[in-house]
C-alpha cells in the first residue's frame, strides 16, 4: 500500500471576489502539488504569487473556491488532519509580556498538550534553539532573531510530523540561520516533513530537496533542486595558449571569457570538452580545471518568473 503524501493538492483554487463591480482576484489557480513524507520542500514565488494563500488554504484559515487538499491522506478541512502540523507564520506576534517558557507553555496548552508533557518539552526546545538562558525573560527583551527561534520552538512543542515554516530565517543573522538549518536537518533525519515558504533563495537551495515556483497563482516550475540547478555543459579553464590554438578553441566553444591570463571556455557536451583538452595536451598547454556548468536557484527562479 502506497504511503500517503505529507501534502497533496488537486486543482486547488482560490478566487477573492470584491463587492465593488464584482471584481475578482484569482490568488491561486489550479495548483496540484505532492510533497512526499519525510522530504524538505520549498515553495517560492514573487510577491503576490499565491504562496501565503496556499498555506492559508492548507491550514483552513480560508476556504477554497475549488479543488482538494489532504495532509497525510486526511481531508484538510477536518481538524484531525491538522493535528500533526507545526506552523511558524511570518510576522508572528507573541505577547511581549510573556516569558519564553511561559509562551511555549501557553501555546502548547492551546493545542491540547497535557501539563506534564508541556513542562518536559519546553526546556528541551529552549535548549535546542539556544534560548535556555532566556527562558524566564520577557519577550519584550528578545531580539527579532531570538523571537524567530522561539517561534520555531513553539511550532515543535507537540512533535509534529509536518512542519510548515513561513520565512523561518527572517530577521535572523547568518549564525542563527545556520543554527536553524542544523536544527531542521536533524528533524529531517528523524523523518519530519518540512515545508518552507521563503524569499531567501540561497537558504532554500542549501536546505530543500525539492521546490515549486508559483507565478500568477499557478505552478510555473516544479522539481528537485539538484536537477533544476544542474548544468547542461562543461566549463574548461586553461592557462596561456598560442594565438593559433586560442583562435581554434574560440571557434569551437559556445562561450569564451578571458580573466587574468586564463582562458575560460564553455562547451555544450563532454565530448566537445574532451576534444578541446586533446588539442591543449598536444600543444603542451595546461588545463587548470574542468567542471560541469551549473545554475543557482536564484538564476532558475529569475528565468522562470521572467519567461
Amino acid at each position: 500500500m502506497a504511503t500517503a503524501a505529507a501534502i497533496e493538492t488537486g486543482g486547488l483554487t482560490k478566487v477573492y471576489r470584491g463587492l465593488w463591480r464584482g471584481r475578482e482576484v484569482r490568488a491561486l489557480d489550479q495548483v496540484s502539488l505532492r510533497v512526499e513524507a519525510g522530504t524538505t520542500f520549498g515553495l517560492l514565488g514573487p510577491n503576490g504569487a499565491g504562496k501565503t494563500t496556499f498555506v492559508k488554504l492548507l491550514l483552513s484559515s480560508v476556504g477554497p473556491t475549488a479543488g482538494s487538499a489532504a495532509i497525510f491522506g486526511a481531508d484538510f478541512r477536518r481538524a484531525e488532519a491538522r493535528r500533526p502540523v507545526g506552523y511558524l507564520p511570518e510576522n508572528h506576534r507573541f505577547p511581549r509580556y510573556m516569558t519564553g517558557r511561559g509562551m511555549l507553555d501557553y501555546y502548547a496548552a492551546l493545542s491540547g498538550m497535557e501539563a506534564g508533557a508541556r513542562r518536559r518539552r519546553a526546556p528541551e526546545l529552549l535548549a535546542l534553539v539556544g534560548l535556555e538562558k532566556w527562558a524566564g525573560v520577557r519577550l519584550g527583551k528578545y531580539s527579532k532573531g531570538m523571537l524567530q527561534r522561539l517561534g520555531l520552538a513553539q511550532a515543535l512543542m507537540h512533535s509534529p510530523r509536518l512542519l510548515i515554516l513561513d520565512e523561518p530565517s527572517d530577521g535572523v543573522d547568518p549564525v542563527g540561520r545556520r543554527q536553524i538549518r542544523e536544527i531542521l536537518r536533524g528533524l529531517e533525519e528523524q523523518g519530519v516533513t518540512i515545508f518552507i515558504n521563503s524569499h531567501l533563495l540561497a537558504e532554500v537551495e542549501l536546505f530543500c530537496r525539492e521546490v515549486a515556483i508559483l507565478h500568477g497563482g499557478r505552478v510555473a516550475l516544479l522539481g528537485k533542486v539538484k536537477e533544476l540547478t544542474a548544468g547542461k555543459g562543461y566549463r574548461l579553464t586553461t592557462g596561456p595558449v598560442p594565438e593559433r590554438l586560442e583562435a581554434e578553441l574560440r571557434a569551437r566553444a559556445a562561450a569564451v571569457a578571458s580573466r587574468d591570463g586564463m582562458l575560460e571556455l564553455q562547451f555544450p557536451s563532454r565530448e566537445e570538452a574532451n576534444q578541446a583538452i586533446d588539442l591543449l595536451r598536444r600543444e603542451g598547454c595546461e588545463v587548470e580545471s574542468l567542471a560541469p556548468t551549473t545554475s543557482t536557484l536564484e538564476e532558475v527562479f529569475m528565468r522562470t518568473v521572467h519567461a
